[in-house]
């Protein structure tokens, strides 16, 4: 990979050694335990408060934050020497201070052109064997058997979306995979109830019979009988899974509903490999199995075989859990050989805690700090039953966890400066990537959006870490629905005025991420330069 004359890198610091490259993460594992004698916090420390404090900010006494007022700087906007044109510098130059073995990864672009092409590549195997007809059963039968293999495709797509592959889950991130598997579950629905009515539509023209004896001519064959009852309980997940029903349906019978999509895909499976389309070549039968016996594989392998193995090889428990705030715990997880893991700040895990009444669910958190010494931390509030219970978790639990999931790593920098904007606790994956991504004095701004100062957690931290690195650090605090918008356009201008040349990590509650994402988009900030990634699915 050819690198730019002008390093970003070289112009950095030099790395500390690995006992002290996380500065801010020693201190809090160093901390004592429960049970041991220490006063805690009562009250979040202070942000600084002048414009060139976050760079240098001196231990003051605790007290409550302000919100940023319109028109002051981070802080943080001073370039290194050299730094004139804020060079755009090669991802893998600044992205990782500790390079391993190059990551595969698939990116949506790449992911999104496969999908497409091989939908193209069924519609030519239709196209090769239709005939044309201007008879109106003929007619049916071809638009049958057009959105036949297309659902039959568009179903095998979205079980790979959620397979879990990291290459795919590193490259294109978890929430946008789900958001495609939802999109596309819909079209997928659609083609399945747009095929089974073109066939009976089809059959009555043939045989000159209405519809309901069509429909009951055609339910006496095997293979059109096992299709209804595939597409019957892909119906029962599309119903479950429509926003307004999911709301009030239990998660975990949301989910088993939802397991249902691969019996579904299995009985479509057998109802194709019988059908005209792919049945009248042996080379269609063989593609056809073959797509189906990689997906599946993949689909075992990641789901089920990669989590017992790392569940056994890592032998993972947990070992502490703190208080963080009102509501907002951190819990310490320790195993065996974790840097296997190769866990990235920004990315999540699918956590399930084997203890009563919550082993039976895995959520996705985010690591609120990288991994040492064996440990994984991640920052929990409490905002439903499971949450909660995780509070009165009991050291020596053991934990499964499968991941990492999420590309809002480092890989994804493309620019010298970078500008983290966190609302909540979305401050967890910006937490772990303002203490690790590479920079220099007044390359990483963070930005802290909370409605009022006991809603921020992990700020000795934060401040620790700005203090270090001389990085800008600045909480954006006030109701959402306040006269001033601390994430309206001008706001962040103010705050950060050469915004449109950076990086932008977000990662907040979805109302938030829409108006700061609205708002760096008026600001120019490009789209491809804004990160984030949504956990609310």
């Amino acid at each position: 990979m050819t690198i730019e004359a002008t390093d970003p890198l070289q112009m950095c610091p030099p790395q500390a050694p690995p006992h002290e490259m996380y500065p801010a993460l020693s201190a809090y594992l160093a901390r004592p335990k429960p049970g041991t004698h220490r006063r805690h916090a009562t009250a979040p420390p202070s942000p600084a408060t002048k414009a060139d404090a976050a760079a240098t900010p001196p231990r003051r006494p605790h007290r409550r934050p302000r919100a940023a007022a319109p028109g002051e700087g981070t802080g943080a906007q001073n370039p290194l020497p050299g730094d004139k044109d804020a060079a755009r510098a090669p991802a893998a130059a600044i992205a990782d201070p500790n390079p391993g073995p190059e990551t595969v990864r698939v990116g949506p672009g790449r992911m999104r052109v496969g999908i497409l092409a091989g939908g193209g590549g069924v519609g030519v195997m239709w196209g090769v064997q239709a005939e044309p007809s201007a008879r109106l059963d003929v007619l049916f039968a071809t638009g049958a058997h057009l959105t036949g293999l297309l659902a039959g495709y568009g179903i095998l797509a979205m079980i790979l979306l959620m397979a879990r592959v990291p290459a795919v889950e590193h490259g294109v991130g978890a929430d946008r995979l789900a958001r495609w598997h939802a999109i596309g579950g819909r079209y997928v629905l659609s083609l399945c109830l747009g095929h089974a009515l073109l066939a009976l539509c089809g059959y009555a023209a043939h045989t000159g019979t209405d519809l309901l004896v069509a429909a009951k001519d055609l339910l006496g064959y095997g293979g059109i009988a096992t299709a209804a009852a595939g597409t019957g309980l892909l119906v029962a997940v599309g119903v479950t899974s429509a926003r307004a029903v999911r709301r009030r349906v239990p998660h975990e019978t949301w989910r088993a509903v939802h397991l249902l999509t691969y019996l579904g895909a299995a009985l479509a499976f057998a109802h194709q490999l019988v059908g005209p389309d792919v049945a009248g070549s042996a080379v269609t039968v063989w593609l056809w199995a073959m797509m189906h016996a990689t997906v599946a594989v993949l689909l075992v392998w990641y789901r089920g075989v990669v989590p017992v193995r790392q569940a056994l090889r890592h032998s993972l428990r947990v070992i502490e859990v703190r208080r963080e705030g009102p509501a907002v715990v951190s819990v310490l997880v320790q195993g065996i050989g974790l840097d296997e893991l190769r866990a990235e700040p920004g990315q999540f895990f699918r956590w399930r805690f084997l203890q009563r009444r919550i082993w039976h669910t895995a959520l996705p958190f985010s690591l609120s700090a990288p991994v040492r010494d064996d440990t994984l931390r991640i920052t929990v509030k409490a905002a439903g039953d499971h949450t909660r219970r995780i509070r009165r978790l009991k050291p020596g639990t053991r934990v499964l966890a499968t991941g990492p999931f999420g590309a809002m790593t480092a890989h994804k920098r493309t620019r010298r400066k970078v500008l983290l904007l966190a609302g909540g606790v979305g401050i967890t994956p910006m937490r772990a990537l303002f203490e690790t991504l590479p920079g220099g004095p007044g390359d990483i701004t963070l930005l802290y959006r909370a409605n009022n100062a006991a809603q921020l957690i992990l700020t000795d931290e934060l401040e620790e870490i700005a203090r270090n690195r001389r990085a800008g650090l600045r909480y954006l605090l006030g109701p959402s629905d306040a006269a001033f918008d601390p994430l309206a356009p001008q706001a962040l201008r103010d705050l950060v005025p050469d915004i449109a040349e950076h990086d932008v990590y977000l990662c907040g509650p979805p109302r938030m991420a829409a108006a700061a994402t609205a708002s760096l988009t008026r600001i120019g900030v490009p789209a491809g330069r804004i990160h984030s990634e949504c956990f609310s699915f």
